[in-house]
C-alpha cells in the first residue's frame, strides 16, 4: 500500500467511524448511509487511491472530467460513479451513457434530455431531484425553500416521473454555507420535510434517498436523515487543478 492510498484510506475510515457515531446518535442503523468520496478536481490517481483505500461511491461534479476517470478506471466494476454538480442540457449524454446515478437533476428540462439518452443507450437512471432549500440565487435546483409553496412543484414533478428511463430514488440539496455544521441543521430539515410533502403526493414513487451533508456537515446531516453524504476535501485534500467550467 503506497503513502498515496494509506493517507486516504486513513480519513476514509475515520469517515465511517463519524458517519456511524452521528447515525447510532439518533437511532439509526449506520449501514443506512452511504459515503460519495467526491473526487471532482482531483488527478485520476488520486481517483485510483480512493477505490484501493476502499471507496465504493466516488462522486463527480463535471461531466467530462467524470466521464474520462470512469474510462481510464473501468477495470474497478464494482464501484459506482455519481453525478454530483450541476449538469447543463448540452453534456446530459455523457452523464446518460458514463454514470451510475444523478444526484443534481435539477429541471424538467435535463430530465428529458437524460431520459431520451438513456433511451437511446438502453439504460434506466436512478436519479435523485435537486431542490434549493435555501433562497440562493447561486444555487440550482427546484424552488423549495417557501414551504407554503410546495404545491407548486407537484405538476412538473410529476412529469419527471413519468419518464421511462428515470428512477426517481430521493432528494439531494446543498445548503448555504454557514461558519459551522449545526448552521445547516434547518436546510436538511427542511429537505426532509420535503421528502414526506412529496411521499404523500406520490405514494407509488419512492423518494428513499436524501443527499446531503459534505465535508464540513455530514454528521449534522446524517442526524437528520441523510442516506448518502458527500465528502471531498476531508478525504482526499482540497482540489489539486483547474477543472472544466459548467
Amino acid at each position: 500500500m503506497n503513502d498515496l492510498v494509506k493517507s486516504i484510506q486513513e480519513k476514509y475510515l475515520f469517515t465511517l467511524e463519524k458517519i456511524s457515531d452521528a447515525a447510532r446518535s439518533v437511532g439509526r442503523n449506520p449501514g443506512s448511509v452511504k459515503l460519495v468520496v467526491v473526487t471532482k478536481a482531483q488527478p485520476v490517481a488520486v481517483a485510483r487511491a480512493a477505490i484501493e483505500a476502499g471507496a465504493l461511491y466516488l462522486g463527480e461534479n463535471y461531466p467530462e472530467e467524470g466521464a474520462a476517470k470512469i474510462q481510464t478506471l473501468r477495470e474497478f466494476s464494482a464501484v459506482e460513479w455519481h453525478m454530483i454538480g450541476h449538469v447543463q442540457s448540452r453534456k446530459a449524454q455523457t452523464v446518460a451513457v458514463n454514470f451510475n446515478c444523478v444526484h443534481s437533476l435539477d429541471s424538467l428540462k435535463l430530465a428529458v434530455r437524460l431520459d431520451r439518452f438513456c433511451g437511446e443507450a438502453n439504460l434506466s437512471m436512478p436519479v435523485l431531484l435537486e431542490f434549493n432549500v435555501g433562497g440562493e440565487e447561486s444555487k440550482s435546483g427546484w424552488s423549495a425553500w417557501d414551504e407554503a409553496r410546495w404545491s407548486t412543484l407537484v405538476d412538473e414533478i410529476s412529469k419527471v416521473i413519468a419518464l421511462p428511463n428515470l428512477q426517481v430514488r430521493g432528494l439531494m440539496t446543498m445548503p448555504p454555507l454557514g461558519s459551522a455544521p449545526e448552521y445547516s441543521r434547518p436546510y436538511f430539515q427542511r429537505l426532509k420535510r420535503l421528502q414526506d410533502f412529496l411521499s404523500a403526493q406520490f405514494p407509488l414513487t419512492r423518494f428513499d434517498e436524501l443527499s446531503m451533508g459534505t465535508s464540513s456537515d455530514y454528521e449534522v446531516a446524517v442526524q437528520e436523515g441523510a442516506t448518502l453524504v458527500r465528502v471531498g476535501t476531508a478525504i482526499v485534500g482540497a482540489r489539486q487543478y483547474k477543472t472544466e467550467s459548467v
